[in-house]
Order: C-alpha cells, then structure tokens, then sequence
C-alpha cells in the first residue's frame, strides 16, 4: 500500500468500516464447512490402508496445518501427519503419502479451475494488458509500437533457445540435484494419483473435491455483498479473485501483502476502483486468515481435551 495516498489509504480503511460483516461472518461459515469436508476427504484416503482415525482428530489436524503453514511453507502437511501418528497411530509415511494425494487432486482441480478461467476472462484480459501494459510502455518510449507482434515474435524466440539449450546440456541436466528432486516431486505425484484409485467411494470423494472448490469460490463471491460497490459483481468475478488470489498465496506466505494487491488488480477488470478493490481485497484476506489463526488455536486447545476424554470413556 505503500504507492497508495494518504486519501486513498483512509478510502480503504473507510470501506473497511461500513462493510455489512453479516455477508463475511457467513463467508466464514462455508470457509469452516471447505475444512471439514476435506478433512473427511483425507480420511476417506487412509481407509483403505485399513486405518480410520476419528473425524474430530483429523478436522483438528487439518486447522492446525493451516495454522503452521501461515509460519512456514509446507510445515502444515508435516504437523497434521505427525498428530495423527501420535493420537491415531498412523505411521507418518502412510499418512503423508495420502496428503500428496490430497495435494495433487487440488493441484489438478486447480489447474482445471486456472484455464476455465482463462476462456472466461480472455476478452477482459486482453482489454486489461492492452490499457496496463501497452498504452503505458508505448507512452513511455512516446513511440507507436506493435508490441503484441514483439511479444509473440519473443516468446516463439525464447522458446526455441529454451529448447535447444535443453537439448544440449540434457545429460548435464538429468544428473542435477535440481533435476533429480523435479523427477521425485513428479513421481510423488504420480504416486499420489495412484492412491486415489483405492478410494471405496470415488464419485463421493470427487463430490468433495468440487464442494470444496465451491465452497472457496462461494468464500470470495459473498463478501462481495459487503460492499454497495462490488455487490453487483457475478461468479466470473469471483472465479478470478479465487484463481489469481490462490497464486499469490502460492507466492507470498500466506498471502500477506499480495493478496489484498491482486484483488485490486483483479477488480479492475470489472471497473473496480483500485482503493474498493484493495478494502475488498483485505476484508478476503483478513477473514480467512482470521478463520485459520482462530480454529487452529482452539483445535491445538482442543485436540488434547477431546482425546483425553475418548481415552477416559474406554
């Protein structure tokens, strides 16, 4: 925000202020709904492997990666498998392996998801790199330069030395540990893949990933409705805030900082103001976030209890 003026900033923090949090607070209902389906997803994956830890455990080791990975990168898949392995007796590996699993199935919906939105958003897009790209570069160098011809005659460019670079330091490049730990990343996935064809019940559990999916979409689109300026804004609109908002997650940990700035670069596809969009941008954020930090505290409080309880009743 550090671009933003000083009337713009209060602008923001304005918008923030009579937001209607009656829209957010169901947001956070269907946010809490995304977890809990798929914390019974993931333990539809060690079923089969003849392991059925209890539904409550699993919701609360789900919250609690959330919760570690707004600390550090992947240190959520860790802490889930090592709860279950201390409260289930799940061995870590098994247990890991089905959130590679879990991962590749979102990381496939995701792509899916990414390119439909793609089609959806083409017209918009172009209209966006054309006013925010290229009238800026062009009024830069004060010269009329076809810039979409350069651009295409660059990438088919760089495309070919990518390729022939590829093919002359192949063998260097296969025995690399950069190499090496793409093809084991890959091969995982592959793993993981595998595993989803053990599921007894594959149409519920694909059921769950798109509900899940529609959940997160259903996330963005409602606190919408929070704002007079983005209420009239449909589920294409939403779609795109999902897309591009998860990449700056993927980008940024936990999304902080970026989130709220391309939601306001997204919204200006749909004649958003920048200020609107970066209040829209952080009332997403800051509920979601809020969520995960909330119901990972009270399942790290909670984990203990409800076991020790279970433990007591046998």
């Amino acid at each position: 925000m550090r671009n933003l003026s000083p009337a713009q900033k209060k602008e923001i923090i304005h918008s923030m202020g009579q937001a209607n949090y009656a829209w957010i607070a169901f947001a956070i209902l269907l946010g809490i709904l995304s977890h809990f389906l798929r914390s019974v997803r993931w333990k539809m994956l060690m079923e089969p492997m003849g392991y059925k830890p209890s539904t409550s455990n699993v919701f609360f080791a789900v919250m609690i990666g959330y919760l570690a990975n707004l600390a550090l990168p992947r240190l959520g898949e860790v802490s889930r498998c090592g709860i279950l392995t201390r409260y289930e007796k799940i061995p870590f590996n098994k247990s890991f392996g089905t959130v590679i699993a879990e991962r590749t199935v979102d990381m496939i919906l995701f792509l899916l998801l990414f390119f439909a939105n793609l089609f959806i958003q083409s017209e918009r897009l172009y209209v966006y790199v054309q006013t925010r790209i290229y009238v800026p570069l062009e009024a830069k160098f004060n010269y009329t330069v076809d810039f979409t011809g350069y651009l295409t005659y660059a990438v088919i460019g760089l495309t070919l030395l990518f390729l022939v670079i590829l093919l002359l330091l192949w063998k260097r490049i296969k025995r690399s540990s950069f190499f090496l730990k793409i093809k084991n990343l890959l091969l995982g996935f592959l793993e993981g893949i595998k595993s989803v064809y053990k599921v007894r019940n594959p149409f519920l559990f694909g059921f769950y990933s798109l509900a899940i999916w529609f959940l997160y979409l259903l996330m963005a689109y409602l606190v919408f409705f929070s704002l007079p300026a983005t209420s009239r804004l449909g589920l294409d609109a939403g779609l795109a805030v999902l897309i591009f908002g998860s990449i700056g997650i993927m980008l940024v940990q936990g999304g902080i900082g970026i989130y709220p700035a391309i939601v306001a670069e997204t919204l200006i596809l749909y004649s958003i103001t920048n200020t609107t969009g970066y209040a829209m941008g952080w009332l997403i954020w800051s509920s979601q976030t809020l969520t995960l930090i909330v119901m990972g505290v009270l399942s790290l409080i909670l984990l203990p209890i409800f076991n020790k309880t279970v433990h007591a009743t046998a």
